[in-house]
């Protein structure tokens, strides 16, 4: 049987594209927001994405926000559901009703268009597409056209994610995308999550009020939070939905999970075009965080900082954005 290998099928009833390569498997959910819904390890029955269970699947539907890695454009909170953008304004639906808030967008449960899928020697890959235009459901809020490609690749190196998000229209667009990249801890079938310790490169954190949208200014890092950016911590010591600049360490931008007791570590590098870190864990219940890489502040077109700080930028017409994010695992130290 080839170390390499590509194919249709379904997961829970759902079509998919089921990717294969050596001890690494990978599902993807074209249909509910190109969603890739799992990436294990087959040999040592590790399973690094929260996917969703059989009994799990008509609510993972209707809300496909807390498995695998949903697609978030525009991400997270925008007040009032307003959008200011090169002199007009744009209302995307409030579909935060107790904030009044427009959350995660709109590319999370729209259907994909798979492109491409197979394998070679090397790796095994799929590609998947959305074109937003005028007939397009989100064009009615949202009134760009642009494509958005996404491009999995399995290999012996783990599990790569390209975007390409391309400008097809005659004017300027806003590009802001966050992914509610959703880690099991533990990952492993027989760990514990008090064996975990989380790593992330965090610079300063945001301070958010009570509509959890950023006030423009920043908070001092808890004890707990530096050590979550010098050492790692365990991912569930306290409740988390916190906002954080992005600050690499060593030219990479990075979250680590250490499964300390076994000596795995999964590592989550994101590229350095993400300036911002969402974290949310769930409220502090053991399973799975969210460590989110985001190029954008949070409700960013309504914020007064400069657009480079806020990661508020925009495509011009036929121009591409594009950036690479890869997941891996090495060894680790062992408990002593």
């Amino acid at each position: 049987m080839s170390d390499s290998a590509a194919w249709e099928g379904t997961f829970h009833g759902e079509p998919a594209i089921w990717l294969k390569f050596g001890i690494y498997a990978a599902i993807m959910l074209p249909n509910i927001g190109g969603n890739l819904v799992a990436f294990r390890d087959t040999k040592r029955d590790f399973r690094f994405l929260r996917e969703p269970s059989e009994e799990e699947m008509p609510a993972f539907k209707a809300r496909p926000l807390n498995h695998g890695v949903p697609v978030l454009f525009p991400p997270n909170r925008y007040e009032n559901g307003r959008f200011p953008w090169e002199g007009s304004t744009l209302q995307l639906p409030i579909n935060e009703q107790s904030r009044n808030n427009h959350l995660h967008g709109f590319l999370y449960d729209t259907p994909w268009t798979v492109d491409d899928y197979g394998c070679t020697a090397n790796e095994s890959y799929v590609v998947v597409s959305v074109r937003v235009d005028e007939t397009h459901p989100a064009y009615s809020h949202f009134p760009y056209t642009f494509t958005f490609t996404l491009r999995y690749v399995l290999s012996m190196h783990g599990l790569l994610q390209h975007v390409i998000i391309r400008n097809d229209g005659h004017r300027a667009m806003p590009c802001l995308l966050a992914f509610h990249t959703t880690i099991n801890a533990p990952f492993t079938s027989e760990g514990a999550s008090t064996d975990c310790r989380v790593k992330l490169t965090i610079g300063r954190r945001w301070e958010l009020n009570d509509r959890m949208l950023p006030t423009g200014r920043f908070q001092s890092l808890s004890q707990e939070e530096e050590h979550m950016r010098d050492d790692g911590v365990y991912p569930f010591n306290e409740v988390m939905d916190n906002h954080y600049t992005a600050e690499a360490q060593d030219g990479r931008n990075r979250m680590e999970l250490t499964d300390a007791k076994q000596g795995i570590k999964l590592i989550y590098d994101v590229g350095t075009s993400y300036k911002q870190w969402m974290v949310w864990n769930n409220f502090a219940k053991e399973g799975f965080f969210c460590p989110e890489p985001q190029i954008n502040l949070v409700n960013a077109p309504n914020v007064k900082l400069p657009e480079h700080d806020i990661g508020l930028y925009g495509l011009v017409p036929g121009q591409i954005w594009e950036e690479t994010s890869r997941l891996y695992v090495t060894q680790a130290p062992l408990f002593t």
